[in-house]
């Protein structure tokens, strides 16, 4: 009973892990966005995306980590042979990984708060696809263990890899012609309101 307790628990951190992950980076990317605003509308959104990142990092993210994390230790301490395998060691590595990223957006967000980072929205968009691939090699390997056909989920990745490139590059095309267009309605209106 006590393992499966652990598992629950453990998903539901996994859950709430990685939508504050997938969220905080989406509020970096307004934050950075933020910056082409006129003020006063610059700073006013740069102190909600502050006070937003900063609860989400605290209430949601990091407390979702930590209960991922013990839960975690209770269900290898519930079955200890399962550290012999191979495919754990994998997993193991990949959340090592994801609590580097979980860290490394601290960082960005402290940055981000003293105006001390460069990065563009769309940088910031391609970031969060990072934990996106983390997350779906850490649930293969949950749900396959040792049978995972490694060539068939190296090139999933790959084509994940590949779609998320596409889709950000895509977008930012996209966002590019609005402002374009968005520019060409407002030169007539603006010319006309300087002929009257």
């Amino acid at each position: 009973m006590t393992y499966y307790w652990f598992k629950a628990f453990h998903l539901i951190g996994v859950v709430v892990w990685f939508a504050g992950l997938f969220y905080l980076v989406r509020l970096f990317v307004y934050h950075a966005e933020a910056r082409l605003e006129p003020e006063p509308a610059q700073s006013i959104l740069k102190k909600q995306y502050e006070l937003m990142e900063k609860r989400l990092y605290g209430i949601i993210t990091t407390p979702g980590m930590i209960v991922t994390v013990v839960c975690a230790i209770g269900l290898i301490s519930t079955e200890p042979g399962v550290l012999k395998s191979g495919w754990l060691h994998i997993k193991l590595a990949m959340v090592a990984v994801l609590i580097g990223y979980h860290f490394y957006c601290k960082r960005i967000m402290n940055l981000l708060a003293k105006d001390e980072c460069n990065w563009t929205g769309q940088q910031f968009r391609a970031l969060n696809e990072a934990p996106t691939i983390l997350l779906v090699i850490i649930v293969l390997l949950a749900v396959f263990k040792n049978s995972l056909p490694l060539d068939l989920t190296t090139w999933l990745i790959f084509a994940l890899v590949i779609a998320m490139a596409a889709s950000i590059q895509l977008y930012a095309k996209k966002r590019r012609q609005n402002k374009e267009k968005l520019a060409q309605t407002k030169e007539p209106e603006l010319a006309s309101t300087g002929a009257e």
